[in-house]
């Protein structure tokens, strides 16, 4: 099974450790974005994976293709046009302060790319499930009509597609709303994955879900994901991320998905030290997908998918570096942490 995922990614930029902006001279320079993230994290669990973009054609892009091709990520659907490589500029957060992105990405190659330039045909050969997010449409008016025409490409292929919502408040700059163009998208959408902001800001679905306390009710969020399915008789389930946030530091993890028939809880992870929690939703979509694909039942898929989501929490970068053996012995009790010789 060949999955694809379609948006952009970044260079990430980051002072060392939880050090402020401009606290250091120095950054680290890493690359990131969404959809990249699942993919790598589906190549390390072993799958076909591909990402299509468009990057900037100098030392910079080419950086980018050889850090994805490292972790065997198919580039080949990569395309190279005008523009320049967008950046993030990320600030760790720890205990009470939170972390903090600035992002750098206007006259972006992919938010310029025009969605005549994109050859449906040879992008979606030989694939079975496409992977998009509601970052992409949120970039440019370009990058919306690209993400709503790649669904659209996806279903008259009898491809599947998943959406992470992934609702960006400063991003939303060209003029249209979130609601005006993912309830489009939605459209379009098989496997839906959000959390309770996502699908209010984006869906304009709205319930009185609390995160802040850290104390959050599963029954709610069953009526939430249910609502969403209401809404989009098209879907044919959603997962919803369950974060508890005490402190930058210090978040319960957990997950539910309602397929209509049923509605699935994961173990609750409580995660008492966290080293970088950027990417932690795209680990869980990764997951998700892998466990759907490779799983008899939804519950272990679910489980699979929020135990990953988990170790992502104790890994620095966008990347999620496990494997599948490390994601199962979580999955099977063995959060210990303890050395393995």
């Amino acid at each position: 099974m060949t999955v694809l995922t379609l948006g952009e990614i970044m260079l990430r930029l980051k002072p060392p450790a939880t050090n402020r902006f401009f606290q250091t001279p120095y950054f680290e320079a890493t690359f990131g974005g969404g959809e990249a993230n699942v993919a790598v994290s589906l190549a390390n669990f072993g799958m076909s994976a591909e990402f299509c973009t468009v990057l900037p054609d100098n030392a910079i892009g080419d950086e980018c293709i050889h850090e994805l091709r490292r972790f065997g990520v198919n580039t080949c659907k990569i395309m190279r046009g005008a523009g320049r490589m967008g950046i993030y500029y990320l600030e760790q957060g720890a205990n009470q302060l939170p972390s903090k992105v600035i992002y750098d990405r206007e006259y972006s190659a992919i938010s310029l790319a025009d969605p005549s330039s994109f050859d449906w045909d040879s992008i979606f050969l030989g694939v079975d499930w496409f992977h998009i997010t509601g970052i992409t449409p949120a970039i440019s008016l370009s990058a919306m009509k690209v993400a709503l025409a790649s669904a659209a490409e996806a279903k008259k292929r009898n491809i599947t597609v998943s959406c992470d919502l992934n609702y960006r408040k400063n991003l939303w700059r060209y003029g249209m709303s979130a609601p005006e163009v993912m309830r489009d998208l939605a459209l379009f959408i098989d496997i839906a994955i959000a959390n309770e902001e996502d699908c209010q800001k984006s869906l304009n679905i709205h319930s009185d879900v609390k995160v802040e306390s850290g104390k959050l009710n599963t029954e709610k969020y069953r009526d939430l994901s249910q609502t969403v399915l209401s809404s989009y008789p098209n879907m044919k389930c959603i997962a919803i991320t369950l974060r508890g946030s005490v402190s930058a530091d210090i978040n319960a993890w957990q997950a539910c998905l309602n397929d209509r028939k049923n509605f699935y809880l994961s173990r609750r992870y409580e995660i008492n030290d966290i080293v970088d929690r950027v990417g932690g939703g795209d680990s869980f979509a990764a997951g998700l997908i892998y466990g759907l694909l490779n799983y008899e039942n939804k519950q272990t898929a679910l489980d699979f998918a929020t135990a990953a989501s988990c170790l992502k929490h104790s890994i620095s970068g966008d990347f999620n570096r496990v494997s599948v053996s490390d994601v199962e012995k979580l999955m099977q009790g063995d959060g210990s942490g303890r050395v393995q010789r």
